[in-house]
């Protein structure tokens, strides 16, 4: 087993080197984790297989393409990306030059998590190269085939000194979480987050946390309910519910509930055949802990939908409950499973008290063409993100992901992973010469009302210069450099004599 300590330092000394910051190091190491995938698309469907019985189209559309089209897009926007940004300037610095730099942080740890064990995993490792960090790459030891892939061929890909794949259950993480990172990048539950937050926190570590919570969904009679019932069911059927976006409840008056039911039998049907069982695009619970969990839940109520399990098989059938009390565990805690409670309410304000009355979401899901009740939900909850008239699909845009409360801190995907691992890093540049240090000079003792009212001009915040403007500037400018030019001819004039 390797040891915690070794390896970070390890890392550590590949990182003080250099190695990792030219941009030809990191664009290389890029492609060489996309061949990687390219080359063992097949291998990759098979572990996935092993773990979660997942079917080749969500294999290869939610975790190998995915991969796939992250790194091509990172790959050709890398060179741009790196370059140090110039942010605008005031009047006090506009002879200076204004600089922020994308810094590596240094070592940084990625833990990812088993229900898409191999996107979650390595989507914000390669932004933490394209960063130019070194990184230890901890995967889940629950999707135990998965794992064991990235551990055996990752090394085959990617340089060993600069990354490194550190497998183990509870004691080898809380081991490694001892060690002194430069970021933790982490996926999964909560109350996981927590632990994470607190071993960090011994370090002064900064963190992502890409956590969870129950999304809620909101449908109303405006929204066509046959299309609206199908995004919906996939979004939680994919992977058998679990996913950290997966829609958790859905928020509805009775008359849309009762609508939904007979829409969701029928889709179900369409989408898994009569016996959901028998089909090969239905996914399994990872684990008996997780099956008997789930099952318990189901247990408490009478399903509208569904409703069958087999332990034999991991299996648990896409079901929906409409007598669900806001008090019962299934409301309570993320599902992470094919269930779908239904809660109902009056009208979109009803479904705002319940969901600020509750921690915020990851995701919060409408489902109407109703567009003053979408901006009053929008306008009136918090959540990590929002997503209209489907589910999941917020997730192929390169818009930031993440959570806010309970449900995360920080975010990623395209640009924003490489700034995730990136510290801006600020720097001024002034000048020296005769003009920048005569408007400094105020600043210098002897202090006075003069000076004073000239160093608050230049300090001034201001909206922005217009074109009106811009000649009295130009006149300013001229005047202010002839003044300081005939006072320097005069000086040196003075001096010759």
């Amino acid at each position: 087993m390797t040891n915690p300590s070794e390896l970070v330092q390890t890392l550590r000394n590949t990182f003080n080197s250099g190695k990792t910051k030219p941009v030809e190091f990191r664009l290389k190491q890029l492609k060489a984790l996309q061949r990687l995938y390219e080359e063992n698309t097949e291998a990759m469907i098979e572990v996935l297989g092993k773990d979660l019985r997942k079917s080749k189209q969500e294999s290869i559309l939610l975790e190998i393409d995915y991969l796939i089209n992250d790194l091509r897009h990172t790959i050709a926007n890398l060179r741009s990306w790196v370059e140090p940004e110039q942010p605008p300037k005031g009047f006090v610095n506009m002879l200076d030059s204004l600089y922020i730099y994308n810094d590596p942080y240094g070592v940084v740890l990625v833990i990812g998590s088993w229900n898409y064990p191999i996107q979650l995993t390595l989507l914000p490792v390669a932004g933490a190269i394209a960063a130019g960090n070194c990184v230890v790459i901890k995967p889940s030891e629950v999707s135990s085939a998965s794992s064991k892939f990235m551990a055996e061929t990752i090394p085959k890909y990617l340089d060993s000194d600069c990354y490194r794949v550190f497998e183990g259950g509870v004691a080898e993480t809380t081991a490694l979480l001892k060690e002194k990172f430069d970021y933790i990048f982490y996926t999964g539950s909560s109350q996981v987050g927590k632990i994470i937050h607190t071993a960090a926190s011994q370090h002064l570590t900064p963190v992502t946390l890409e956590l969870g919570g129950k999304s809620p969904v909101y449908l109303d009679k405006s929204a066509d309910i046959k299309v609206a019932t199908k995004r919906l069911l996939w979004g939680k059927c994919i992977n058998a519910g679990q996913t950290c976006v997966a829609p958790d409840y859905l928020i509805c008056t009775r008359d849309v509930r009762d609508r939904f039911v007979d829409c969701a039998k029928e889709t179900i049907r369409e989408f898994f055949g009569s016996d959901p069982k028998q089909s090969p695009d239905l996914c399994r619970i990872i684990n008996d802990r997780q099956f008997q969990r789930l099952v318990a839940l189901i247990k408490q109520h009478k399903p509208a939908v569904g409703g069958n399990f087999d332990a034999s098989d991991r299996y648990v059938e896409p079901t929906i409950l409409t007598d669900v009390d806001l008090k019962d565990p299934v409301m309570k805690d993320e599902i992470f499973g094919p269930i779908l409670p239904v809660v109902t309410v009056d009208d979109a304000s009803e479904a705002i008290k319940l969901i600020n009355a509750r921690e915020k979401p990851l995701v919060f899901y409408i489902f109407s063409n109703n567009k003053k009740d979408v901006k009053l939900l929008i306008d009136n909850t918090s959540s990590g993100g929002v997503l209209v008239n489907d589910t999941i699909m917020h997730m192929a845009t390169d818009m930031p992901f993440g959570g806010v409360g309970t449900s995360g801190m920080g975010s990623y995907h395209g640009k924003y992973t490489f700034d995730t691992f990136s510290h801006k890093k600020s720097c001024l540049y002034k000048d020296l010469g005769i003009l920048g240090e005569t408007l400094a000079s105020s600043r210098y003792p002897p202090y006075s009302d003069r000076k004073l009212k000239f160093l608050q001009l230049l300090l001034k915040k201001r909206q922005g210069v217009s074109f009106k403007c811009l000649s009295y500037l130009v006149v300013f400018g001229i005047g202010f450099a002839s003044a300081v030019g005939c006072k320097h001819l005069l000086e040196t004039k003075n001096f010759l004599k």
